[in-house]
């Protein structure tokens, strides 16, 4: 696999800051390397066997057997300030989803001052999604082992300080999909640093939706199939704007990573009786 040496370079973009639209330049098979130190790779496509997965969970995500959160893009204010009905706005816009799976940390402003699972573990209809995300968190973790053997073990020593229960596979704690969401620049603060995240992409019928990591200059072309793994706590990245060329048309990523609220003491028997196991 070619190894691309990641080299830092001067920029002005800012955290909250959209991205504009960019052409890819990381578009074959490699694995990054920052100072001598591999810390991700590129696949374009991903074995056949972690492609029918990904299919049963794109598929699954769909459908309507799995809730999801609703997010409103910004082409539906638009709409809106052009005289739409937000109803209308809504039905013209590009609509965008997500569903997390896995640990979520407590949220305080919202009175949570537990850690929890995923309600979507709950719901009988979404069982296939769930199944079909933790084999491919699994799968994804065996293909981390065969690119990246030594990040395989330093993750596995990381995620060893997380109880079994919080834990979504065995080097990840959660998992969100993000429909049709193209990320304002930001970095993963409440990551455990030290791992990498999984970013598998389905897409259909669009173009755009690529990452971008300013620091090195490099934009990454998340085609069908692909997988990105990288060090999301490292630095500052946003997705590009995202066009379908369809009424059909989407771009959907699964994403698996390990959060660092998970490592923290207190999460210990006294929060057990309002959780089950992700793995389950």
């Amino acid at each position: 696999m070619k190894l691309i040496e990641l080299h830092e370079t001067t920029h002005t973009v800012k955290v909250g800051e959209r991205c504009e639209d960019l052409e890819p330049n990381v578009k074959e098979d490699c694995i990054f390397v920052c100072h001598g130190e591999p810390i991700g790779f590129y696949v374009r496509r991903i074995p056949d066997n972690m492609i029918q997965l990904a299919d049963i969970a794109n598929r699954e995500f769909r459908s309507n057997r799995v809730p999801k959160s609703l997010l409103e893009r910004t082409d539906v204010l638009k709409l809106t300030q052009q005289g739409y009905t937000r109803a209308q706005a809504k039905k013209l816009g590009t609509v965008q989803q997500s569903a997390i799976l896995g640990s979520i940390p407590p949220k305080p402003m919202f009175k949570r001052e537990y850690p929890t699972i995923s309600s979507v573990h709950s719901v009988e209809s979404a069982k296939n999604f769930v199944k079909a995300m933790l084999l491919l968190a699994i799968a994804s973790e065996n293909y981390l082992k065969e690119i990246m053997p030594t990040q395989y073990d330093l993750q596995s020593k990381l995620l060893s300080g997380v109880a079994d229960k919080w834990k979504f596979g065995n080097l990840f704690t959660s998992s969100i999909s993000n429909f049709n969401i193209s990320a304002p620049y930001h970095k993963d603060g409440g990551n455990i640093i030290g791992t990498v995240n999984v970013i598998i992409t389905k897409r259909k019928d669009s173009v755009g939706g690529n990452l971008h990591l300013p620091d090195y200059g490099a934009v990454i072309d998340q085609c069908d199939n692909s997988l990105l793994v990288y060090p999301a706590w490292r630095n500052i990245h946003g997705v590009t704007p995202i066009h379908p060329t369809s009424p059909d048309g989407y771009r959907n990523t699964l994403i698996f990573y390990a959060l660092k609220a998970f490592l923290q003491e207190q999460y210990k028997d006294g929060t057990s009786d309002q959780t089950t196991n992700c793995q389950k």
